[in-house]
């Protein structure tokens, strides 16, 4: 079945070759002009991945990222707007966006980003672990999954990426700066409160659900799988 995707854009003149192009790669392609809209579709339907405008008419593209993450939306979400700030990058990646696209951009690079977004995203059918697993945690890098004892955790591109890596090095610790190379980029320049935030949304999904191992901050250094004890 081709990907859903959901254009999130109020100009016409933007909107409309934008969604024939994503339609000539076979993709499912919706298209809205508000954020109140978009988050309407995403609360009732299956979609894989938002390319989401900033400059929305009635709620700015950031609180329409962070409201649908709040809500449990765990597809991707690319960010395509006029400003080019380095703050409104930082920001668009704090609340929930998998990547962030500057206007005006060449349709050929739009196309290997959201190729790229989707295989990262890719969601499979449903499926319940039946091998044990230490500390009731199973993250299989494959189909880009984690369960809590037998239930899905809804994890973000980047949440499953810092999950997977720290869970690896089974219990010896991650530095910042192997998490910020590996899960983001080696030239990322932004803010590295980007990591603080992604770590806190995932280890209270890991909370939430009741995980009995925790991602745990080694302060000045990085972090640490554990399956008990307390946080250093």
């Amino acid at each position: 079945m081709s990907p859903t995707l959901l254009v999130v854009e109020d100009d016409d003149q933007i909107a409309a070759p934008l969604v024939r192009t994503l339609e000539r790669e076979d993709y499912v392609v919706e298209r809205v002009a508000t954020g109140g809209e978009a988050l309407e579709r995403l609360a009732a339907e299956t979609v894989d991945l938002v390319l989401l405008d900033l400059g929305l008419p009635d709620v700015d593209g950031l609180e329409v990222c962070r409201r649908a993450r709040a809500s449990g939306y765990d597809g991707g979400v690319m960010i395509l707007t006029a400003r080019g700030g380095e703050l409104d990058r930082v920001v668009g990646l704090d609340v929930g966006a998998d990547d962030y696209l500057p206007k005006p951009f060449a349709l050929a690079e739009l196309l290997a980003r959201v190729r790229a977004l989707l295989r990262r995203t890719a969601r499979t059918a449903p499926a319940v672990p039946d091998d044990p697993v230490a500390g009731g945690v199973r993250v299989d890098r494959d189909t880009r999954r984690a369960w809590v004892d037998g239930t899905e955790l809804g994890l973000t591109v980047k949440e499953f990426d810092v999950l997977a890596l720290v869970e690896s090095a089974g219990g010896s610790v991650v530095t910042r700066e192997r998490v910020m190379d590996e899960v983001w980029d080696e030239n990322w320049f932004g803010s590295t409160k980007t990591l603080d935030t992604t770590i806190g949304r995932l280890r209270q999904k890991l909370e939430d659900a009741d995980a009995p191992a925790r991602l745990v901050t080694v302060r000045g250094v990085g972090f640490r799988w554990e399956t008990g004890g307390a946080d250093a």
